[in-house]
């Protein structure tokens, strides 16, 4: 994994050097306290600040955010403007946020729970990514099923995807791991929130992970519940007003975790001696929840959110406990606690090892270990120069939001930066459009390929009579039938590209426009690139989504992106239309110019596409026409015209021997 240094800051830009529209896309209904939902909220609001316009996503049990949210994309298909200006995150004139659906309740466990994707969620994400041209489209933990597993599936934007939660998805990683990998091949760009993280994920969905860490505040203004200690210190926030030996040592544990760490926290507390001076604040979501026993009840505050935040509570404290045993991991709390001067004390997760430092900058204890716990609080309580020293330098290993959105608008900035300029030679284009215009396939194949008995005569026959101007013709790692069919293509009267569909060593096939040389299979795909570009030919990247075919994955579709002058939109000879329809999004995504060609083996699938463009001279006038061409489908029955294909090759094989005679030779020449 090549991860991205990390800093202690970074200089906030006054202005972005590009404003992106932007969908930040979670899975967790909004509303909820969750660390993902507190990445995206912190985050949006940093971006919308910047100057960039975007719209948080969500599930939502409030039925009229729903309605409300419905009525805004609705609206998109002819206002887009309108999803901006929905209800925003914080009621402080920041991002918008849209509620997709409500989820509906699963009778399973002592409490029912939301429907990780809720039930009409697919409709209104297809009318927001469909109505809205967002630049990216960011999802966090898109494992299916969920929202942001969908956004993908809907997305014709830019991917970023972000995974923070460390615990494994069993249905995503076993049993529906080929269609989240389908889904996961979309993402442009992929960030983890931790090591740890990265090291699951890595394990399932091969791909680059950038480490992104969330970030905390670093100036919280503190509260502790009890009367002589509520509100700010008198020294104000931070470590500088937990000095020791001024009043007891205070212990914060939220409720952020399962359950049982709030019972392994509270038999812990019964370990501890009495006889020290020590008080615990205790943060839940409902705070009539807990009853307190008699022993606890005079050191033990149990506060909730109207009375005061949890970040609050622990940048009062002297010492935060995460007690999880794995289910339920919240190293968001170690971070608000390292941000504001206060010692973590947390379990043996390797979440929780890596933020501190395996114990450099908190003490820890084996998970479900009630006795080694309440011993580490116990050495604090009895070492305040233990204190001081976990204490000392903690708030530096922990980022603001700011240094966060810092990172994630960079990377924006460095994908958008790989889509292609859709303006071209302006003043080449209009040249070209004041000439007539032709039709033109751009992939076929004669019996110069193995897998083809189409010969050259026969091919260029049936193109005159299909009406085509000028075919590309592609045969595998060949050049010898297009050098051929130049030479005998005016009496056609159809003018002929000279191609080639290259086999790479293991990156997939990919075609060269325009040469003059036949250039060597087997080599890496930079390398057949830059063959093509010295012969100043043009990339096409045929049928690049068709798994059935040799195709490069999408990861080193991504490494070629800057250097692809076209990309395949149709063949009709993919066998499933989403091949085409993953391809076509690709293309659109990065703004390459797209093109389209029969892959005809058989003289009957010739000109089943044709492209409609104005007639051009060289690659570079071909390539200012293609910017704005038409691709006209016409229906072949594929079975049929593969059936052909059999029949003529004597199932793919010995071509020459059925094409009625030996390959004629052609020399090389000027194109």
């Amino acid at each position: 994994m090549q991860d991205a240094s990390i800093v202690d800051s970074y200089a906030h830009p006054v202005a972005p050097a590009e404003r992106f529209s932007i969908a930040q896309v979670t899975p967790h209904p909004w509303g909820a306290r969750h660390e993902v939902n507190e990445f995206v909220a912190r985050v949006s609001e940093q971006l919308s600040a910047r100057g960039h316009r975007v719209v948080i996503a969500a599930p939502s049990e409030s039925r009229r955010a729903v309605h409300e949210s419905r009525r805004a994309i609705a609206a998109a298909g002819e206002r887009p403007a309108a999803v901006f200006e929905a209800g925003d995150a914080a009621g402080r004139g920041g991002p918008a946020v849209l509620a997709l659906g409500s989820g509906i309740a699963l009778p399973r466990g002592p409490r029912p729970r939301a429907a990780p994707l809720p039930v009409d969620v697919s409709r209104a994400l297809e009318g927001l990514l469909g109505g809205v041209d967002f630049d990216f489209v960011h999802v966090h933990d898109p494992f299916a099923p969920s929202v942001a597993s969908a956004a993908l599936r809907h997305s014709r934007s830019l991917n970023v995807g972000s995974f923070h939660e460390a615990s494994e998805r069993i249905l995503s990683t076993q049993v529906a791991r080929p269609l989240v990998e389908i889904f996961l091949g979309r993402l442009d760009a992929r960030t983890v929130s931790c090591r740890t993280t990265a090291e699951l994920i890595e394990r399932f969905f091969w791909g680059t992970y950038e480490l992104a860490e969330p970030g905390a505040d670093h100036d919280v203004e503190p509260n502790w519940p009890f009367a002589e200690g509520a509100g700010a210190d008198a020294n104000g926030p931070g470590a500088a007003a937990k000095r020791a030996g001024e009043r007891p040592m205070r212990i914060a544990f939220c409720l952020a975790e399962e359950r049982g760490a709030l019972r392994m926290f509270l038999r812990a507390l019964r370990r501890l001696p009495l006889d020290r001076d020590w008080e615990v604040a205790v943060w839940l979501e409902h705070p009539a929840d807990l009853r307190i026993s008699q022993r606890l009840r005079e050191r033990v505050r149990v506060v909730g959110p109207a009375d005061a935040s949890p970040e609050s509570v622990i940048a009062a404290a002297d010492v935060l406990c995460a007690a999880s045993g794995g289910p339920r991991a919240a190293p968001a709390l170690l971070r608000a606690a390292l941000a504001t001067g206060t010692i973590p004390v947390a379990s043996h997760l390797d979440v929780y090892t890596e933020l501190l430092g395996d114990g450099e900058r908190g003490l820890l204890f084996p998970a479900g270990d009630t006795i080694t716990l309440s011993g580490q609080l116990t050495r604090l309580l009895e070492g305040p120069a233990l204190r001081a020293e976990l204490a000392r330098g903690a708030g530096r290993s922990v980022r603001d939001w700011g240094a966060v959105a810092d990172q994630v608008e960079a990377i924006y900035e460095r994908v958008a930066a790989r889509r292609h300029d859709p303006r071209g030679n302006p003043e080449l284009r209009r040249r070209v459009s004041r000439r007539r215009e032709i039709h033109v396939d751009l992939h076929m194949h004669t019996d110069h390929s193995s897998d083809c008995a189409t010969s050259v005569e026969t091919l260029l026959a049936t193109a005159g009579e299909r009406g085509l101007g000028a075919i590309a013709i592609t045969d595998h790692n060949e050049i010898s039938g297009a050098l051929a069919a130049r030479e005998m293509a005016a009496d056609f009267g159809v003018e002929v590209i000279v191609a080639e569909e290259i086999k790479t060593g293991e990156e997939g096939e990919v075609i060269g426009l325009f040469l003059s040389e036949r250039i060597e299979r087997g080599m890496t795909m930079a390398e057949t690139i830059a063959e093509i570009r010295r012969q100043h030919g043009l990339v096409y990247v045929p049928h690049p989504f068709d798994r059935l075919h040799s195709v490069p994955d999408y990861e080193h579709l991504l490494e070629i992106v800057e250097e692809i002058d076209i990309l395949e939109v149709f063949n009709p000879r993919v066998a499933l239309t989403a091949f085409n329809e993953e391809a076509e999004r690709f293309a659109a995504k990065y703004r390459i110019v797209p093109g389209a060609g029969s892959d005809s083996h058989v003289a009957q699938g010739l000109g089943s596409v044709m492209i409609r463009l104005h007639a051009f001279e060289g690659p570079q006038e071909f390539l200012e026409a293609m910017r704005d061409a038409d691709i006209i489908r016409k229906q072949r029955n594929l079975i049929y015209v593969q059936a052909l294909k059999l029949l003529q090759t004597g199932g793919g094989r010995g071509g020459r021997r059925l094409s009625g005679g030996p390959r004629p030779r052609a020399r090389a020449g000027k194109r």
